[in-house]
């Protein structure tokens, strides 16, 4: 199987092959197309196996083929990890494959200034990953 037999779009299959990538992951294979679906997904790999594509591809994908409302952009996704080094790759990977899509994204965590996160929030975004006690401690503020 290749990405292209997935149903991504051109924008998106554009930066999967700027990355060198052509075939999907065991995991990748089916995870893509469930949640394509609109199905639930659990799954559990081994470091490396390309989990973070499997869902963030279908993500991008979707808010990519819907329309966007008028006016300023308003969160449609919320991805929450468990670390700040986590919520860092998963937003590399949100970046890097839907760099043609015009969705926009941020990452929020602890341990660093919170106020050109809460600037980049207030701008508007399609995408935000995050740290559960960065989110509490901007949604208390």
């Amino acid at each position: 199987m290749l990405f292209t037999d997935l149903g991504l779009s051109e924008s998106i299959l554009r930066a999967i092959s700027e990355e060198g990538y052509t075939s999907p992951t065991p995991i990748q294979e089916k995870s893509i197309p469930a949640v394509l679906k609109g199905g639930d997904l659990l799954a559990a790999a081994q470091t490396g196996t390309g989990k973070t594509a499997g869902f963030t591809l279908p993500i991008l994908q979707h808010l990519s083929s819907i329309a966007k409302a008028g006016g300023k952009r308003q969160l449609r996704v919320l991805i929450l990890t468990p670390t700040r080094e986590l919520a860092a790759q998963v937003q590399e990977s949100v970046v890097t494959y839907g760099k043609y899509t015009g969705l926009k994204s941020t990452v929020i965590f602890g341990g660093v200034g919170a106020n050109p996160q809460i600037k980049a929030i207030a701008a508007g975004l399609d995408i935000l990953v995050a740290t559960p006690g960065r989110l509490l401690d901007l949604m208390s503020q």
